[in-house]
């Protein structure tokens, strides 16, 4: 491919050597030490921080991307990379 080529070359197109072949990656962080820390403390209150704001309950249950709070009988899913830190209480 010479200069001008390279420059009329239309950016929504795949390179024309290159073959696509279509497939989906998934990529879903996991923070096994947050995990590991939430499902110690299944039952407990505690104190969540995160990146919108301090939500405070019982931690009902823990998934690897998510954590549920029970807050005065009403549940909360809350995604674990939001979380800044946790305090038991």
């Amino acid at each position: 491919m010479n200069p001008n080529q390279a420059l009329n070359y239309s950016t929504n197109q795949p390179f024309p050597h290159h073959h696509h072949t279509p497939h989906h990656i998934m990529v879903t962080p996991v923070d096994p030490y947050v995990v590991e820390t939430l499902k110690s403390v299944i039952g407990k209150y505690v104190v969540l921080e995160t990146t919108r704001g301090r939500i405070d309950g019982c931690v009902v249950d823990c998934k690897p991307d998510h954590v549920i709070l029970d807050v005065y009988g009403k549940k909360f899913f809350v995604r674990i990379c939001e979380i800044v830190w946790i305090m038991p209480n």
